[in-house]
């Protein structure tokens, strides 16, 4: 029997954070492997993992007839490549530094005839290390990627069903590996000034394309630089006038004016008596936030939340 962690458990960054930077890692090379073979698909959607009932996958990618499919699982701790014709392989976790990782999914991948390269340098990391050169990062701890995921299915879940709510153009919920976050957006349906770029080692042609339209995107990371703490968030592109100044809820949300996000700390839902109805309320807030004060036409919009096997009434 799988211990299983408290459904909302506790994860300081602090006490994970040598292992939270290795798989930050290998989830750039699994997700530039699903980049290099998929067709582009706006705002860089098809770059993106997903959360599943083990871990995370790339969902399957187009190898000429064929497909293949990467998946972390984050329960027996080891990383799975299927093909649709019948073929696998798997690699254990625990004990891989970025280098060896890079070398033995590459090698787990011709394998199975799948002949690729990826650019191995980190995407929106400072002073990024090639990922066949990186010996530095080589820590998991088992049990602080089971905590971790265990947040990850509980954030999909609401997010899922935040995501009901609402019928105009929106995300599916997914997990972007060069910011490690589980999020997703909103469109007002109108488009978006052209976004400055400037991310650290990320073209500009990708941030311009990822924010070329209106929106409002929530997420889910587990904190670096201003906010060094899990956290969830949510912002508004562009920045409406008045957005950062609305109460938002519930009471511990605040406006991080360093960041330019309303920011909501993890431990304030996971002790809260109702975690997912707390976490509901700051998505709920952040995005009314954002509609009202740059007037999206909230009536088109928005719809009642989904129910299972209730069909919507129009």
């Amino acid at each position: 029997m799988i211990e299983m962690p408290a459904p909302w458990p506790e994860l300081s960054t602090a006490g994970w954070r040598e292992t939270y930077d290795t798989l930050h890692l290998w989830t750039q090379i699994v997700g530039k492997i699903r980049y290099v073979r998929s067709p582009w698909l706006n705002h860089s959607w098809h770059v993106a993992l997903y959360v599943t009932a083990r871990g995370l996958t790339t969902s399957p990618i187009p190898d000429g007839t064929r497909t293949f499919q990467i998946d972390f699982d984050f329960i027996d701790h080891v990383l799975r490549i299927f093909s649709s014709d019948g073929a696998q392989r798997q690699l254990t976790l625990p004990g891989q530094s970025v280098a060896s990782f890079h070398a033995d999914v590459m090698a787990a991948l011709a394998e199975l005839g799948i002949h690729l390269a990826i650019d191995e340098m980190p995407n929106e990391l400072p002073e990024p290390i090639r990922f066949s050169l990186d010996r530095k990062h080589a820590s998991y701890d088992p049990d602080a990627v089971r905590r971790f995921f265990q947040i990850l299915v509980n954030t999909d879940r609401v997010f899922k069903q935040f995501r009901t709510g609402f019928l105009g153009k929106a995300s599916p919920v997914h997990f972007f590996w060069g910011s490690f976050d589980l999020a997703v957006t909103r469109f007002s349906g109108r488009r978006a000034p052209r976004h400055p770029g400037g991310v650290p080692n990320l073209p500009d042609a990708v941030t311009c394309e990822a924010y070329s339209d209106e929106e409002c995107s929530a997420g889910f990371w587990p904190g670096s630089g201003a906010i060094d703490y899990p956290a969830f968030y949510s912002y508004a592109y562009p920045e409406p006038a008045g957005y950062r100044a609305v109460k938002v809820r519930p009471g511990a949300a605040f406006f991080s004016e360093a960041l330019g996000e309303f920011i909501l700390p993890y431990d304030a839902v996971r002790t809260a008596a109702d975690p997912d109805r707390a976490l509901l309320e700051f998505l709920q807030s952040t995005y009314e936030a954002a509609a009202d004060t740059a007037r999206w036409d909230r009536e088109a919009l928005e719809c009642a939340s989904g129910q299972p096997r209730v069909v919507r009434k129009i």
